[in-house]
This record gives C-alpha cells, sequence and structure tokens, in this order.
C-alpha cells in the first residue's frame, strides 16, 4: 500500500473521513494527478509537479496549494494563508465544511497552471 493512503487511513475521525472524500473528490477531478508521500505528507503532482498536499494538523484538515499565488483572486475568501508566502489552503473540520463545487473548481484551475 502507498504510505501516502497509509497516512491518510491511521487518521483518526473525523479527520479520516475527510482526507478519503478529498482523496476521492481529486481522483475523480483530475485521475492523471500522482499521489505521492512526501515530506511524510500525502501530495498530489500533476506532471511530476506537486500540486497540493493534505494534512491533518490540529482540529481540521489542511489542503495547501503549491501555486497559489497563479490562483484568481475569487477563491481568496475561501483559502488562508496563515501567515506563510506561497502556501495557501483550504480547512475542513468535518464533511459538512467541505463544498464540492469550489474545491473541484480550484483543483481545476490548479491543473491549468502549467
Amino acid at each position: 500500500m502507498n504510505p501516502a493512503e497509509v497516512y491518510i487511513l491511521k487518521q483518526p475521525e473525523p479527520y479520516k473521513s475527510i482526507l478519503l472524500h478529498l482523496q476521492v473528490l481529486i481522483a475523480h477531478t483530475l485521475p492523471k494527478a500522482d499521489l505521492l508521500y512526501k515530506w511524510r505528507l500525502p501530495c498530489y503532482y500533476l506532471d511530476k509537479r506537486p500540486m497540493c498536499y493534505l494534512n491533518q494538523s490540529k482540529d481540521y484538515v489542511d489542503v495547501g496549494f503549491w501555486h497559489s499565488a497563479h490562483l484568481s483572486k475569487n477563491w481568496d475568501p475561501y483559502l488562508t494563508t496563515e501567515k506563510r508566502k506561497v502556501i495557501k489552503s483550504l480547512r475542513y473540520k468535518s464533511l459538512d465544511d467541505i463544498d464540492d463545487a469550489v474545491f473541484i473548481a480550484i483543483l481545476k484551475e490548479v491543473e491549468g497552471l502549467k
């Protein structure tokens, strides 16, 4: 089993369910994305370029986007920088917090940043 998948399955609830749901959305939206285990985190790569990572931290799941500076400003209300200069992320504390349409739209925009 992929170490990234082991990471996801070892998380306590509700974080495991959140991570599994995000994993399904990413796999469905970007079937060519590769799930790798880098820096002790599940990371998605597209054409060998890092796209995002999944991290259970404190009391939420963080989905960090490396190329967030190039994303449309439309997503700013959904993204947090948390004192980071490059990476912006989506944060989820429960499955109900996930807006599938927003998440998929951001994934598609990230895919277009080549």
